[in-house]
């Protein structure tokens, strides 16, 4: 089979990335076979300056193009990435180690949101409000708000600029983008997609999409600058407290999508041949790189012994390897610096009481695979609270189900939860205001996965942002409150009198 750095380079060139992006400091690096593609320039901060005040003129104009025009922009860049889906998927497997459905199913996002964002250029709503003065019309609209920093992470390195560009540009806004250094070609990749549809749109001002390849000080400038009135940064919670504490030390913006503990609850009445399934993939897709990734599974101890013997059983025969190769399941984590991350959790698991019942090794002969493996823990210890990006599954019992509810709860992450159970009860209990206290909550569906049409994100140090469907638009404008006084006298609010 030809090096994952090959076919990189050849589908780099299908897409018209240009050769003269490479050749700087920056290293390329597949997860799969650990060849590289090569170098990539990185962003002087002088090129990072230059970017946002191209970026802070493509504004004045692009705030006049009406809505339903740039939803046009929009729709070509849904029409280009139809065309180019199976090479930007394989890019995605290729950088990020995706398995090949999951690849094609995140290039798929970018072309669901591009729907969604084109319908929603004709739906920008505001509100018509009643005055108490005679012969005046109150009104609240948005308006445009300015350059759009998206700040994305390699898990889903294509995806999550999507969401963001797709609704920035069509509520007028450009966008500048820092993808992860981890996964940069898919962004070169991505860039040249958009400029194909920007060739054939002819209302476009320069610098309405940019590009910037660097590491966290490329970052830092753009959260810094108040040229940049959001910054939507999708990573880590310890990246995310950084972002969020410059820009609001300007007074602007933040939209965060960071990290997730995520819980399943199984109760006596679930259909366990559906959890077993749900649990597979929730935990073990994208090797547990997902923000959405089930990390802990709390069963019921009248049902534990049996789902926890048929868990043991699946993992045992999960296809692990390269996953470009038909029915592999299981492709790398990022790096070596995941492994270890990996490999120190689950000593700490062991430490605080935890019993490894399956995987937790290094598969032999690849560099950062590694086979899922799951702990059964006496308790939510420290580990347990914390979100190691890997595929672990701790599982803890439970008898009484408020205390489940109150367990899964109990972390400081609070982005996606979800519930299996046959009982009305307890599903309307666990979406209630004293159930599930994540963004997101779903009831026989695990936590990972999540269609465009809902907003997505979370709660409590995943950051409290939301991106996507919804009325998630509204991040990317701002509101304005209009008053028209369309009759011959000058009535004050309140009854207030003035006379001069």
């Amino acid at each position: 089979m030809t090096t994952a750095a090959q076919e990189v380079k050849a589908i780099l060139a299908r897409l018209g990335v240009a050769d003269g992006v490479r050749g700087g400091s920056l290293p390329t690096r597949s997860p799969i076979d650990g060849s590289s593609a090569g170098t990539l320039i990185e962003a002087t901060p002088d090129q990072v300056q230059a970017a946002i005040a191209l970026s802070a003129t493509a504004f004045q104009a692009w705030r006049r193009v009406p809505a339903p025009r740039r939803g046009e922009l929009v729709r070509l860049l849904g029409e280009e990435l139809r065309a180019s889906k199976a090479d930007l998927a394989r890019l995605v497997t290729l950088e990020a180690g995706k398995i090949v459905s999951e690849g094609l199913g995140e290039v798929q996002e970018m072309i669901d949101i591009c729907d969604f964002a084109v319908g929603l250029s004709r739906q920008l709503y505001g509100l018509t409000l009643a005055s108490e003065r005679p012969g005046h019309h109150m009104r609240e609209t948005w308006q445009p708000l300015g350059p759009v920093a998206v700040i994305s992470a390699f898990n889903f390195p294509v995806a999550v600029w999507a969401w963001n560009a797709a609704l920035a540009l069509v509520c007028g806004n450009p966008v500048i983008w820092k993808p992860s250094e981890k996964t940069p070609l898919t962004a070169l990749a991505t860039q040249a997609v958009f400029d194909r549809a920007l060739a054939r749109f002819s209302d476009a001002p320069e610098g309405l999409s940019q590009l910037l390849i660097g590491g966290k000080e490329v970052g830092e400038a753009l959260a810094a600058d108040p040229r940049v009135p959001l910054v939507s940064a999708t990573g880590s919670t310890r990246m995310g407290r950084a972002v969020a504490t410059t820009v609001a030390g300007r007074l602007g913006r933040s939209l965060l999508e960071l990290g997730g503990n995520n819980a399943m609850i199984v109760t006596p009445s679930a259909d366990l041949d559906m959890a077993v399934r749900a649990i597979a993939f929730s935990a073990v897709g994208t090797c547990g790189q997902r923000c959405t990734t089930l990390r802990r599974l709390l069963v019921h101890e009248d049902v534990a012994e049996g789902l926890i013997a048929r868990l043991v059983a699946a993992y045992g025969t999960l296809p692990i390897g390269d996953p470009r190769q038909d029915g592999v399941l299981v492709g790398p984590l990022i790096d070596e610096a995941a492994v270890t991350g990996f490999e120190t959790a689950l000593a700490q698991a062991v430490e605080q009481g935890g019993q490894v019942l399956v995987g937790g090794t290094r598969v032999h002969d690849a560099e950062t695979h590694v086979r899922p493996a799951i702990v059964r823990m006496p308790s939510q210890t420290a580990v347990v609270q914390h979100e190691t990006f890997a595929p672990i599954l701790y599982v803890m019992t439970w008898s009484d189900f408020d205390a489940a509810v109150a367990m899964q709860n109990a972390v400081p992450q609070g982005l996606s939860s979800c519930i299996f159970t046959d009982s009305v009860r307890e599903a309307e209990a666990f979406l209630s205001a004293w159930g599930s206290d994540c963004g997101i909550a779903n009831v026989n569906i695990g936590p990972s996965g999540a269609e465009i049409g809902g907003a997505f994100g979370g709660e409590k140090d995943t950051g409290g942002g939301r991106e996507s469907g919804s009325d998630a638009w509204k991040a990317y404008m701002r509101r304005q409150t209009q008053t028209v006084n369309f009759s011959r006298d000058l009535p004050l609010a309140q009854g207030v009198r003035f006379e001069v």
